[in-house]
């Protein structure tokens, strides 16, 4: 398949590249997500930890990652396969977990798109909770699954995806590095902005103490560790098949660790930045309150949703904050969200044969209408949280642990370290082999705590038949999907040799 290689869409520049994957990596996590962790895990005192885990787990799997698609140069499953065959399942359990991932990801994206608009009129009114719950999501009591649809859910849902479709149908350089390029420079320049506008809020430096202030007690406990190797996982987008997918479209001669330490740092330098704005604003939300911080601090949904509009409403320029926010919220997702459809794309694209704009549609089309029957209803909340659960321990920590343990098993390594230091300017060496056997042991120990968690009683005290459905249920159907499809057979596969791809790089 090498006269298929050598047609293989690539990035026109290595700048193209390193902004895609930034925007892939810098996504609702690093915003709503990590400065509740870090102020919830020891305030400064989580640098430590954090840094460490960035250092030892984040950029050495960074660099994994973009080993594989760079020699093998193709999509999880084709760069799996040539690998191993055996090792295909893995590639395909990549893709199924980020099909799940993305029919959710696309109605919160949604969400933060009508936000947008309401932030500029206030129109969650006083009480933004009872707006949010009742009024916007019209949320149904209780665990279920209906079919009766939130016409303000359901809107915004779909232009999401007609929106990502388009991006995606125009290729990797003209949709997605263009759409990057444009997105995480004006992601970028507006949170700055709003940063700079929430630091001079009365009660900003409340918030900033009670985020920054070290508690050194807490670096004895084993999960203020596990919470920042966690972090860095997600927030990379490590062992999701995105970087695989990504660095297959790089030129061959690309310079795969310095590429990496740029993404490594700029990803966590947005965390830092995404931190002092958030806690700024929910200092001055708990001096209006007469509150302490730790009394309005929340993630996730709680952060953007409730806690976010309650200061817009009391703030001066509390529309502007308000558009700021939730426009990056926005421009965020969509980077995200077009990098973990294009691993799906590319996968089918390898698989079938097919040109690009079949393959969109292919998938496209499909996942839409999942996500449009499962989260563009009154009962999408509890399917969203359950869903979110489960793939990222069993779609993402499982095959990531799998897989890299099975590159160690197979003796892998040195190929792949002898691919990274031909092209690279940054050499990696014993040390790479460590720090990745080390990463392996803690996404073991993350899995089985999860999985314990789990099993010890209901997620959320969700319903018995709820969480078989949604998570485990969804959970093991990843697992058996992925091995039924790597039984199909490739359509026009033929002989690859990486070595005589990239002989000029090796020599």
């Amino acid at each position: 398949m090498s006269d298929s290689s050598s047609k293989r869409e690539t990035f026109a520049s290595r700048r193209a590249f390193m902004l895609a994957a930034i925007g892939s990596a810098v996504g609702l996590g690093n915003i709503w997500r990590f400065p509740y962790i870090a102020y919830d895990n020891g305030g400064g005192a989580f640098i430590i930890p954090y840094l460490i885990a960035l250092l030892t787990a984040g950029i050495p799997l960074l660099f994994l990652d973009y080993a594989i698609g760079h020699r093998y140069r193709g999509s999880p499953p084709l760069a799996f396969r040539r690998i191993s065959r055996w090792l295909e399942p893995f590639g395909w359990w990549n893709v199924l977990a980020n099909v799940i991932i993305c029919i959710y990801y696309a109605v919160i994206i949604g969400w933060a798109a009508s936000y947008t608009y309401y932030a500029l009129a206030g129109a969650w009114g006083s009480d933004p909770q009872a707006f949010f719950f009742k009024e916007y999501l019209q949320m149904a009591e209780g665990a279920d699954v209906s079919l009766n649809f939130v016409g303000k859910v359901l809107g915004p849902l779909l232009g999401v995806w007609l929106f990502t479709l388009l991006i995606l149908a125009l290729g990797v350089q003209k949709g997605v590095a263009r759409a990057s390029s444009f997105f995480m420079p004006l992601l970028v320049v507006m949170f700055m902005v709003m940063v700079g506008i929430a630091l001079t809020l009365p009660g900003a430096a409340k918030g900033l103490d009670a985020l920054f202030t070290p508690d050194w007690s807490k670096l004895s406990n084993p999960g203020v560790w596990v919470a920042a190797y966690g972090q860095i996982f997600f927030s990379l987008s490590i062992c999701f098949g995105i970087m695989i997918t990504y660095s297959s479209y790089l030129k061959p001669k690309s310079d795969l660790s310095g590429t990496g330490l740029v993404v490594g740092f700029a990803n966590s330098s947005f965390e830092v930045l995404a931190g002092i704005g958030v806690f700024a604003a929910l200092g001055f939300m708990a001096t209006a309150a007469g509150k302490e911080v730790s009394e309005v601090a929340s993630s996730g949904i709680g952060l953007a949703f409730i806690a976010f509009p309650t200061i817009i409403n009391q703030a001066p320029f509390g529309a502007l904050i308000g558009l700021l926010f939730f426009g990056s919220l926005v421009f965020a997702g969509i980077t995200s969200m077009i990098s973990i459809v294009e691993v799906i794309i590319a996968a089918v694209q390898d698989k079938l044969r097919l040109s690009r704009i079949p393959a969109t549609l292919l998938v496209c089309i499909p996942m839409a209408v999942i996500s449009a029957l499962l989260f563009g209803t009154t009962t999408g909340l509890p399917v969203l949280d359950v869903m979110d659960k489960f793939v990222n321990t069993y779609g993402i920590v499982a095959a990531g642990f799998l897989y890299v343990l099975a590159l160690i098993v197979a003796r892998k390594l040195p190929i792949l370290r002898n691919h990274i230091n031909a092209v690279s300017s940054f050499k990696v060496g014993i040390i790479w082999y460590l720090f990745v056997g080390a990463t392996v042991a803690m996404l073991g120990y993350m899995l089985f705590q999860d999985t314990q968690n789990l099993l010890a009683k209901n997620y959320s005290d969700y319903p018995d038949w709820f969480l078989n459905l949604f998570g485990w249920g969804m959970s093991v159907g990843l697992v058996v999907v992925a091995l039924l499809l790597s039984l199909l057979p490739w359509r026009m596969e033929s002989k690859f040799n990486p070595d005589e791809i990239h002989k000029g790089d090796h020599q």
